[in-house]
């Protein structure tokens, strides 16, 4: 998978990690792919809804140890 920009959000608590990401995908093109990793496990369910409600396609989420990782697709 082609990941045109990483966010690292590690640190930050909710509502942080979505907004950081949603202020990344508004200076990205349309489809390109934005990779945040974040240590609130509150994102993991807060980038499900993020994508539902601004149309960002969800491609994949995992947990890699201590961090909770969310791929996002611009719209």
């Amino acid at each position: 998978m082609q990941i045109d920009r990483e966010l690292d959000a590690r640190g930050l608590n909710c509502p942080l990690p979505i907004l950081k990401a949603k202020k990344a995908l508004a200076e990205m093109t349309s489809g390109q792919v934005l990779k945040v990793i974040a240590t609130d496990a509150g994102s993991v369910r807060d980038f499900q809804a993020f994508a539902k409600q601004t149309g960002n396609e969800l491609l994949h989420q995992e947990t890699a140890g201590p961090d909770y990782v969310s791929v996002l697709k611009r719209r």
